[in-house]
């Protein structure tokens, strides 16, 4: 059984840093394409961030030069490395594989950004 484990989250003003985890079991990272996606109120989820098996990785627009996913394979643990933060970063953030399987959704964490 797949369980992924989002933490990290947390209330920080307008370009601020914050560095999201995702803990996983029943699932390898590294065998595995990931992503982050994230979901604000009253919108869809959407991806974010992702990271291939072959170690390339490929950002949303909207987060591209600002936010880093990266994986410790030895941990079996990803993250996701936030910078220059934006109020319209506000969102709950998930992990989960790519292209994303519902079953395998977490409690996400919640990134608060506002002055």
């Amino acid at each position: 059984q797949v369980q992924l484990v989002e933490s990290g989250g947390g209330l920080v003003q307008p370009g601020g840093s914050l560095r999201l985890s995702c803990a996983a079991s029943g699932i390898i990272f590294g065998r595995n394409h990931m992503g982050w996606y994230r979901q604000a109120l009253g919108k869809e989820r959407e991806w974010v961030a992702i990271k291939f098996i072959d170690g390339r990785t490929n950002y949303a627009d909207s987060v591209k030069g600002r936010f880093i996913i990266s994986r410790d394979s030895a941990k079996n643990t990803m993250y996701l490395q936030m910078n220059s933060l934006k109020p319209e970063d506000t969102a709950v953030y998930y992990c989960n594989v790519w292209p994303l399987n519902s079953r395998y959704w977490g409690q996400g964490t919640q990134v608060t950004v506002s002055s």
